[in-house]
């Protein structure tokens, strides 16, 4: 099956935190010496012209700095990058421009200034707005600077923000979980991230995990009564751990869940490209580490690792079915260049057990059950391959 490329989106991954938290598995990294600003943002155009060809002109519909903390970078060379940006690349006009940021006062800006340099919704990782969850989680920002960084927000008309918050933290309980979502509700975000606290390999707490954990039954619970509390407060559940009102749901995640294409630049950055006229599908990674990124040149784009035919369906359940609302047969047809009848037995297997359901709408939309999304991994399990597909 013919496959044509779909909507593009571009990341931008800045490495550097002023301190690595103990249960980050982001590419991040400890800031030892003075960053090296100009040098990077001139690295990620060089790095972006050598990928910009296999984009073949398609227009980038939305943009994230993610990190680390990017704004960690000041306003103006951040303003400078994006003119030159708009010079070299087709940047639709609305394009969604998200800046990843920490609710601290080592940011090298006022979010006005953000604003005026072309940032149009920020993401603030406040996680928690009790204190001895904020120091159990080795944060290095207090409530207060959440607060005072949403009022700065307010005020630069940066009303399209993200509060990132976690739960199922080190000592908590289910009134603390739900006084975090009360505190973050009252802050009028647009949108709310609310994920559950993992123990990622490699990560500190992986190796070491803290001590007062919630068991899985209580995590349950937690989730059950925020997301009750988010909704009654008019958040609408739309991905796994994503709430947003009316309009303000993440456009540039919502192109990684629908299997969309992405540039990813910058150390440690991940890509997903669909070529046109072969039809391949490609991931593509640069270094983590900072300085060998600093020091590598980009003579040419990244090696490209082709996703085999038989891998697609996982891929794409991995993303699609994160979505409360699921997705149409025809997206898996057009994302992924097969035919639905590839993926109709583990589809029938999975809503037999409970785990999938056709969405109200008709058995022409596909869904992950709320007894599903509990128990995700195990729905993507069955698209893992086990035989080619042809």
């Amino acid at each position: 099956m013919a496959l044509s490329p779909p909507p593009l989106a571009l990341y931008l991954h800045f490495p550097w935190c002023v301190r690595k938290c103990p249960y980050c598995d982001f590419n991040s990294h400890t800031l030892h010496d003075e960053l090296p600003q100009q040098a990077y943002l001139d690295a990620l155009l060089a790095d972006l012209d050598a990928q910009l060809p296999r984009a073949l002109a398609r227009p980038i519909g939305s943009l994230f700095l993610g990190g680390g903390t990017p704004s960690l970078f000041a306003p103006d060379a951040l303003g400078a990058f994006f003119a030159a940006l708009r010079a070299r690349a087709s940047v639709a006009a609305d394009a969604e421009i998200t800046l990843e940021a920490n609710p601290g006062t080592i940011e090298r800006g006022r979010f006005a200034e953000y604003r005026a340099a072309g940032i149009k919704r920020v993401s603030l990782g406040a996680q928690s707005f009790a204190p001895p969850m904020l120091e159990r989680l080795g944060r290095i920002h207090s409530a207060q600077d959440t607060y005072a960084a949403v009022a700065e927000l307010h005020a630069a008309g940066l009303g399209n923000f993200n509060l990132d918050l976690m739960y199922a933290l080190p000592g908590q309980d289910l009134a603390g979980a739900l006084a975090d979502v009360r505190a973050a509700i009252a802050l009028a975000p647009a949108h709310i991230s609310h994920y559950q606290l993992t123990m990622e390999p490699g990560t500190v707490f992986g190796g070491r995990p803290p001590a007062g954990l919630p068991d899985d039954d209580l995590s349950y619970e937690m989730q059950r009564s925020c997301q009750a509390e988010l909704a009654a407060a008019g958040y609408a559940q739309y991905e796994i751990s994503a709430y947003a009102r009316v309009g303000a749901q993440c456009a540039h995640n919502l192109n990684y869940w629908n299997f969309g294409d992405y540039l990813g630049v910058g150390a440690g950055a991940h890509g997903k490209l669909t070529q046109a006229g072969s039809g391949e599908i490609v991931r593509t990674v640069r270094e983590r580490e900072p300085r060998r990124y600093l020091a590598r040149g980009f003579s040419g784009p990244p090696a490209a690792t082709v996703v085999p035919h038989q891998e697609r369906p996982f891929e794409f359940m991995m993303n699609a079915l994160r979505l409360v609302d699921g997705f149409e047969p025809s997206l898996f047809e057009s994302r992924t260049g097969l035919a639905w009848s590839v993926v109709e037995g583990p589809i029938a297997r999975l809503a037999a057990r409970g785990l999938l359901e056709s969405a109200p709408e008709g058995a022409q939309r596909w869904r992950a059950s709320e007894f599903g999304r509990r128990f995700l991994n195990d729905a993507i399990a069955e698209f893992l391959p086990t035989r080619p597909v042809v």
